[in-house]
């Protein structure tokens, strides 16, 4: 029982357990392959697709950052690769009608494999072609962002707003920190701001199976706990680029999502504070600007919902509150990272700030300490609080 715990991240690939919560876990990614200079090693992964075509997606920043070096390792032994670079100009790829309808335009016949070289993005439009057409799919990562790697959801724009559709997980997981140490220092903190974010995540998990009665499993809680125990131990080196670091960051990353896959639903990664991230993208979007990405505002949001949690302390049970992260501890480790913090980083306004922090419940339906505060008729008191410490 809970043998997944003492595991490496290589060894968890295929991996089924009985967990003490009392089910039986199970892990349908085939291989998880981190460290450096692993891209060398596609042709040894995929070695079992060598006699059909490799689809290969990229866009014009992540083509540069490892998609040449991805198709040059192919290509060179002996793989059929098609590339496909999506043009996103200087801006950020949205994964909406115009982008997923290029990609399924692009796919040819006899493709074995489709390979995606990216992240969040290009990661969620692969899975979700993986899922239409049957065929399996990799994920080469080239920046430690966000903790979708692993997860079976993928976030496109349909008709202005963000829908998560149903998909797959990838065959293979492929990080090499060669590439990822090399990202934008904005999509490193992206990545810091979603892994921090999963200490209130976990909290409001904690609170639903308090109150509602939700399914909950210690095993899988202890599985990212201790993934962000190691990204926080090495917060200052991580600021620096040093490759230990980025390595704990993409393996935090992805065992978020390896959480998420044992056990079907995204409740050991998502919380209020993704609720909040998702309301301010989604207005923005809407706005027609390009959003910040999504860890940076996860990242941002994560203080505030400690701030609820802190707020309401006297209402919580004793195990939540065991669980909780104060929000100066958040604000702390944040600051160490030279994470931003401030909402107006991510361009959130006073306006969109407030309403955010009053309506973010109304994003999914998932039970979060923000309908809790909602509940007991604080939250509002709360949110002009935080409003008016921001924005003076």
């Amino acid at each position: 029982m809970d043998e997944i715990l003492s595991k490496r991240m290589d060894e968890m690939a295929k991996i089924s357990f009985e967990c003490s919560c009392g089910r039986t876990h199970t892990l349908d990614i085939d291989k998880l392959i981190m460290g450096q200079g692993v891209i060398k090693r596609l042709p040894e992964i995929l070695e079992d697709f060598k006699e059909k075509k490799i689809y290969m997606l990229s866009d014009n920043h992540t083509y540069q950052a490892a998609g040449e070096k991805v198709y040059e390792v192919l290509c060179n032994s002996g793989f059929q690769v098609k590339s496909v670079v999506l043009d996103s100009g200087g801006n950020v790829l949205i994964p909406d009608e115009k982008a997923v309808g290029k990609m399924f335009m692009e796919l040819e016949e006899n493709t074995g494999m489709i390979t995606a070289v990216g992240s969040g993005t290009l990661n969620d439009m692969a899975k979700y072609m993986s899922a239409r057409t049957k065929i399996p799919y990799t994920i080469v990562c080239t920046a430690p962002s966000m903790d979708g790697y692993a997860s079976s959801g993928a976030p496109l724009m349909n008709g202005g707003r963000k829908i998560s559709y149903n998909a797959v997980l990838p065959y293979a997981i492929v990080g090499d920190t060669d590439v990822m140490k090399k990202a934008p220092m904005r999509m490193i903190h992206a990545g810091y701001g979603d892994v921090i974010g999963k200490l209130t995540a976990l909290a409001d998990w904690k609170l639903s199976h308090e109150l509602t009665g939700e399914y909950y499993c210690e095993t899988i809680v202890k599985l990212v706990q201790k993934a962000i125990d190691k990204v926080v131990e090495n917060r200052q080196k991580l600021a620096r680029r040093e490759e230990e670091a980025v390595l704990y960051l993409i393996e935090a990353l992805t065992l978020t999502g390896v959480a998420m896959g044992l056990i079907g639903v995204s409740r050991p990664a998502s919380g209020a504070e993704h609720m909040l991230s998702h309301y301010w993208e989604m207005a923005v979007i809407a706005r027609g600007e390009n959003p910040e990405l999504h860890g940076i505002k996860v990242g941002i949001a994560t203080p505030l919902i400690a701030e609820v949690f802190d707020e309401m302390q006297d209402l919580l049970p004793d195990s939540v509150k065991a669980m909780a992260p104060s929000a100066k501890y958040i604000q702390k480790i944040m600051t160490e990272a030279g994470a931003p913090l401030h909402p107006t980083e991510a361009g959130i306004d006073k306006n969109l700030f407030y309403h955010g922090l009053l309506e973010g419940n109304t994003v999914r339906e998932r039970y979060s300490i923000l309908d809790f505060a909602v509940k007991e008729g604080r939250m509002e008191k709360i949110a002009e609080g935080l409003t008016k410490r921001f924005y003076l």
